[in-house]
């Protein structure tokens, strides 16, 4: 069936050299730091400056410390095989164009449409916890704004039923959101140098809470460290260390976006596999210190809040009351770097399948000036920051996380098909123990999707379901590939333009 169909990697590889075109393609301007900087700059964001706290409150108490290990050693599995995918098809789309190659169209479009769900959900998660730093600040200030204003016009009760607020919607956050789109606007050159900037101060002070804060542990806040199960299936206990791993999973999707960016990278096939090994241990190292420093400063119960890095310094009182503004600034500007990256990620994965024919050719339309995809950036951008406005933060998480590990096991088991079909195929990069490692990277990620809260598996279900329908009523009816095969006249209809 056509719907099977997989693009070959020669025809993967011919389009990554149209795209080196200085006239008409992406422009390759990124080394290893830049890519370094940006999978830092998405990946410590929200998880590490909000979800710590909504997940040592909820699911695993002091233990988060251990579900960052647990979702990082899945990690390590997925971006070993995101290495070797990446040096051999160095082209823009990560997952979905490495799904393309291995399975064909129609995993292709699930991956596409996940990753839509990954990035698009990340950018708006971030954003609600960068709006709830960036209020607390000026309240530390003594400017209050109001409620009205900066809460999520739903919320979901702790017996998960929903109900309207006297909110109007978060402000703050859907305009951090547009901000940042209009920074990736302007080229990648520039955004790349703001988020340089923005990820060294983040980096500063993620070192500095936790060396000062380390001083002022209390480690009677760290017993029980695993705290006792509450008798439901997720809240606390060893389950709820597991599910806390899928929830802060969402933690790690920055080591994906340095395989959106092969399309513009410098010499891809060596700076992304080593970029992505970069991002996953210096993230790892930072999230499983800061969480003990955080649960060690304050009881664990009281960080479920979206500033909890903020409540965790203040429970310090006086000693380290001159860190609070500077952990407010530092997650200003840390979170902003992560929406910026997590924004550009999703622009390159709709200008992907845009150029396939699966959404509309808007999304792969490259300014002429800045050789960005400025339409499809504006696009996510405005989406995510609707998103941003309407929904709390605790859902949003849930469905980034499920969105990306499935994304993941789909990758690995991609790496299975093609150590099988092409073995002689030319890899820059290797991922030791190949088979074996992309079969625990699956194995892991469905354990990790499996632990998560049955009604975030019911919204993915909603999801691929609008995501079928799609697929159904214009990309099976537009891909570039169908056409070139000789699809049926009445599937393979001329493509629209916007």
């Amino acid at each position: 069936m056509q719907i099977w169909a997989r693009k070959s990697i020669a025809s993967l590889q011919a389009e990554a050299g149209y795209d080196t075109d200085e006239r008409r393609g992406l422009r390759r301007s990124l080394g290893v730091w830049n890519l370094s900087s940006l999978g830092i700059g998405c990946t410590i964001g929200a998880g590490i400056f909000v979800l710590t706290g909504t997940a040592a409150a909820n699911y695993a108490g002091p233990a988060v410390a251990l579900s960052f290990v647990l979702a990082a050693a899945a990690c390590l599995c997925a971006a070993l095989c995101y290495g070797e995918l990446a040096s051999m098809i160095p082209v823009a789309g990560s997952a979905y164009t490495y799904a393309y190659a291995t399975m064909g169209e129609l995993v292709a479009w699930v991956i596409g449409w996940n990753l839509v769900l990954e990035y698009l959900i990340a950018a708006s998660t971030v954003a609600v916890g960068w709006s709830g730093y960036f209020t607390a600040f000026l309240a530390e200030q003594g400017a209050n704004l109001p409620s009205l204003l900066t809460q999520p016009p739903l919320a979901r009760a702790a017996d998960g039923t929903w109900a309207a607020s006297a909110a109007l919607g978060n402000v703050p956050a859907a305009a951090i959101v547009i901000a940042s789109t209009a920074v990736l606007a302007t080229g990648i050159r520039e955004s790349a140098f703001f988020n340089n900037l923005m990820v060294a101060v983040k980096l500063i002070v993620i070192v500095l809470v936790i060396a000062f804060g380390s001083l002022y542990v209390d480690p009677a806040n760290w017993h029980p460290f695993v705290p006792p199960g509450t008798g439901v299936a997720g809240q606390f206990g060893w389950s709820g260390v597991t599910t806390a791993a899928g929830i802060v999973f969402f933690a790690y999707i920055g080591f994906d976006a340095v395989t959106t960016s092969a399309q513009e990278a410098r010499d891809p096939r060596r700076t992304v596999p080593l970029a992505l090994l970069i991002t996953l241990v210096v993230c790892t190292v930072l999230y499983v210190a800061m969480s003990l420093v955080m649960t060690g400063l304050a009881p664990y119960a009281s960080l479920n809040v979206p500033h909890p890095v903020f409540v965790a310094v203040d429970r310090a009182g006086s000693a380290l009351a001159w860190l609070k503004p500077i952990v407010s600034l530092g997650a200003i500007f840390g979170l902003a770097s992560a929406i910026l990256t997590t924004l550009y990620g999703q622009s390159r994965v709709f200008f992907s399948m845009a150029r396939d024919g699966l959404i509309p050719p808007a999304f792969a339309d490259v300014h002429p000036v800045s050789r960005v995809p400025t339409r499809g950036t504006w696009y996510a951008g405005m989406g995510s920051a609707v998103v941003a406005a309407l929904l709390p933060i605790d859902v949003l998480g849930e469905l980034v996380s499920i969105g990306t590990l499935m994304a993941f096991a789909i990758v690995c088991a991609g790496l299975i098909v093609l150590r099988r079909t092409q073995p002689d195929a030319p890899r820059a990069f290797r991922a030791p123990c190949g088979p074996l490692v992309a079969i625990l990277g699956v194995i892991t990620c469905v354990w990790l999707m499996w632990s998560l809260p049955v009604d975030t598996w019911f919204r993915l279900a909603v999801w691929l379901t609008i995501g079928f329908a799609i697929y159904a009523a214009y990309g099976i009816r537009r891909s570039h590939l169908r056409r070139s095969r000789g699809a049926p006249p009445d599937v393979a209809e001329s493509i629209t333009t916007m």
